[in-house]
């Protein structure tokens, strides 16, 4: 089963983060994504590329629709041509699994 089927549930303040062998092999699950530090806190980042800027809202507004009505929101950043977008869990601080279930989702929107 793909991971972007699993369930994505609420996180509380005191949900275990992936540990570093969790999210190694969660990370093989997802294509083209990067753990990139902030401040700290580790996210999971892709830049994903449009023939124009309608497409990249298109795109991002389905992202972020999903997000919604999973209650987990990630960074999006649109810019001409491309939407970069971070997920992380606010709450911890950190990378949850259900990062990389929105990861995969996340990828599962992007037309090929």
């Amino acid at each position: 089963m793909s991971i972007a089927k699993e369930s994505c549930e609420a996180c509380r303040a005191d949900a275990p983060k992936v540990t570093h062998e969790e999210e190694q092999t969660l990370l093989k699950e997802l294509t083209g994504w990067t753990i990139k530090e902030r401040d700290g806190i580790r996210q999971l980042e892709q830049c994903f590329t449009f023939s124009n800027f309608a497409d990249a809202m298109t795109f991002a507004n389905g992202v972020g629709e999903e997000a919604e009505r999973v209650g987990h929101h990630p960074a999006l950043l649109v810019e001409w041509g491309k939407v970069t977008v971070t997920w992380w869990s606010h709450k911890i601080r950190g990378l949850h699994r259900n990062d990389f279930i929105m990861a995969a989702r996340t990828s599962e929107r992007y037309p090929t």
